[in-house]
């Protein structure tokens, strides 16, 4: 079974949510800004009550899966798989506060479970009332992509028909200052969901062909694994129309090639904007002006080249 990409939704410091144009008036971020999600109102998702409750990352993805599954069609899906690299930090920080500052007494239990990482993915669930598989990713810089990769093998697979895949992180104050402290950029937030289906829709972006994860990999090694990756697909570099690239020293491929992570500041799940970005252009056919790159059409092959920190490589390939 193949998959294919019927919906997405993504909020990121851009106006992408819910956006009338693509990436219109979108400036870069600065490497060293804090950067935050331009979120949604939240009301036409979740309960005024219920929402002042959920940490920013809850209410993120719960409004960008139900966006995905809105414009795929599709009510529940069958199985549930979200990245994510901190979880729902904020709801920790509220939790550990509490507890330094009541001297570990009287403490409420609610920021402890609302900050566990699998929360988005059971919130999600609970809403939906998806009773299928539901499994969240931990994984550093490729959560999303380890995510990605569950729900492609599980399709390939034939074990489920339709998927909903995410990826979403969310940023806070002290947290922000400890990566600072050990020299980690980790300025940026979002989510993005995807609705995945075995069959061609509409509203299909695209087709997912193929995920590979590594772990570190030199510039050579990275080059050999690239070369073996389009060869398992039967492609080669001339093969691919642009390079969506989430490291801070684009690879020097000879194809057109982006450092979209310029455009959503750097978390854990940057890559699901990335991801979000290569579907946007396979449905558009341009690259957006503000990445100023001239891409020749038709955009048939995109190819998503992520790590951070000279480790956690991936490699996605999408399809037109």
């Amino acid at each position: 079974m193949k998959s294919y990409i019927n919906g997405a939704a993504c909020i990121s410091v851009q106006a992408t949510f819910l956006a009338d144009t693509f990436l219109e008036g979108a400036l870069p971020v600065a490497a060293d800004e804090v950067c935050y999600a331009a979120e949604p109102s939240y009301k036409e998702y979740i309960a005024p009550n219920a929402s002042r409750r959920m940490a920013k990352g809850v209410k993120m993805g719960i409004a960008t899966a139900a966006e995905a599954l809105k414009e795929a069609n599709l009510t529940t899906p069958e199985a549930i798989f979200v990245g994510t690299g901190m979880g729902c930090v904020q709801d920790s920080e509220k939790f550990l506060t509490a507890l330094l500052d009541n001297n570990e007494a009287h403490l409420t239990p609610t920021a402890f479970i609302q900050s566990t990482h699998n929360t988005v993915g059971g919130q999600i669930a609970l809403l939906l009332q998806c009773k299928g598989e539901n499994l969240t990713y931990v994984n550093g810089a490729v959560s999303f992509e380890s995510a990605l990769l569950a729900a492609r093998m599980q399709m390939e697979q034939e074990t489920v028909g339709t998927a909903l895949v995410g990826g979403v992180d969310e940023h806070s104050p002290h947290t922000v200052f400890l990566h600072d402290l050990v020299g980690l950029n980790q300025k940026g937030e979002g989510a993005a969901f995807f609705a995945l289906s075995g069959e061609e829709s509409a509203t299909t972006y695209g087709q997912l062909v193929d995920v590979a994860l590594y772990n570190e990999l030199t510039g050579d090694e990275q080059e050999m694994m690239l070369h073996s990756f389009l060869f398992r697909n039967e492609l080669t570099l001339a093969d691919i129309d642009l390079v969506l690239t989430g490291e801070a020293t684009p690879p020097n491929w000879g194809r057109p090639t982006y450092a979209y992570k310029n455009l959503s500041g750097e978390y854990y799940t940057a890559s699901a904007f990335g991801f979000w970005l290569a579907c946007q252009v396979l449905r558009c056919q341009r690259i957006p002006s503000v990445a100023g790159l001239p891409v020749s059409s038709p955009i048939r092959h995109i190819l998503l080249v992520n790590s951070y920190l000279g480790k956690d490589f991936s490699f996605v390939l999408l399809k037109k």
